[in-house]
């Protein structure tokens, strides 16, 4: 099958293609990409269908190559476009870590982490359903549940002996049926907030373009947290990871509590409650300092 690059992107400044990797990465069985030291491979939907692009890097140079299927000019450039909000390339992080080297806590952050971009989920319902996935267990088991739902309702594209997978659509998920899931391990609950909010994308009850529509991001968080299964927490990792909303901030996630106490922001998890203080000189900039956090988890103390 055949291969070609369809774009080449000069590296935007305070960028590093080995920190977002590293994110991709994470030691965690992630079904939704396949990695080597310096590129992943994954399985991307643009204009109603699916395409296998491989990201790599040659000489500060981000290359984007599609493996199998020629692409109409219209497909490559949704698949550029996929690609610079996958990486948040657009973005200059300046103002961000002149904010972090005011900041005698985490001003190292700007060299332990340089360039680390806020990788997204581009699609809304593939991380709405990751969130409901992840709730109230450790990521290498929701990992695991993670892997056993794609495999079972999405299609593969398979290239040099490979598999690689998209996630689910929303209608194979709404006619998923409550067995099924049970046997792959999923709660009672998480089985039915998972067809819910299946369905209700596949009703047109909730969707990318009425969300982008709404002026507010309270407006957005007041929707999504209206359809069962999705608490403030997920709607707001949902926004981030998705929509980019600048002022996302999980609150209760573990992670983020633990990053805090580690870095003595706050002395207790009951304090997280008021963790506004310490986000408020951040503002715009909330869901990024959350990302950056989180990759400080991975560094032993």
């Amino acid at each position: 099958m055949s291969s070609s690059v369809i774009f080449e992107y000069p590296f935007p400044e305070q960028f590093s293609f080995k920190e977002c990797l590293w994110f991709l990465d994470r030691n965690y069985d992630d079904c939704m990409h396949q990695l080597s030291p310096d590129s992943v491979t994954k399985v991307i939907k643009v204009n109603g269908r699916p395409f296998l692009i491989r990201v790599s890097a040659i000489n500060s140079i981000l290359q984007v190559h599609l493996l199998g299927d020629r692409a109409l000019e219209e497909d490559r450039s949704a698949i550029i476009s996929y690609v610079k909000n996958w990486f948040d390339l657009d973005r200059d992080l300046s103002d961000f870590y002149k904010l972090l080297l005011k900041d005698s806590q985490l001003d190292y952050m700007t060299q332990a982490y340089f360039g680390l971009r806020l990788v997204s989920i581009p699609d809304l319902f593939e991380a709405l359903c990751w969130g409901i996935i992840g709730q109230q267990i450790n990521l290498t088991f929701a990992y695991k549940l993670k892997r056993k739902l794609v495999e079972q309702y999405a299609e593969p594209i398979g290239f040099e002996n490979k598999f690689y997978y998209s996630f689910p659509s929303s209608s194979a998920l709404s006619n998923a049926s409550m067995e099924d899931l049970r046997a792959m391990q999923f709660s009672q609950k998480k089985a039915e907030y998972l067809i819910g909010i299946a369905t209700a994308f596949e009703k047109g009850e909730i969707s990318e373009v009425k969300l982008r529509n709404m002026a507010s991001l309270k407006d957005k968080q007041a929707a999504l947290t209206s359809i069962r299964g999705i608490g403030l927490w997920t709607a707001n990792y949902a926004l981030m990871k998705s929509f980019r909303e600048p002022s996302c901030i999980p609150y209760g996630d573990a992670g983020l509590i633990n990053a805090l106490l580690r870095h003595e922001i706050i002395s207790r998890k009951e304090e997280a409650q008021h963790m506004d203080a310490f986000f408020k000189p951040y503002e715009g900039w909330e869901s990024y300092l959350v990302f950056y956090l989180w990759r400080s988890l991975s560094v032993n103390v």
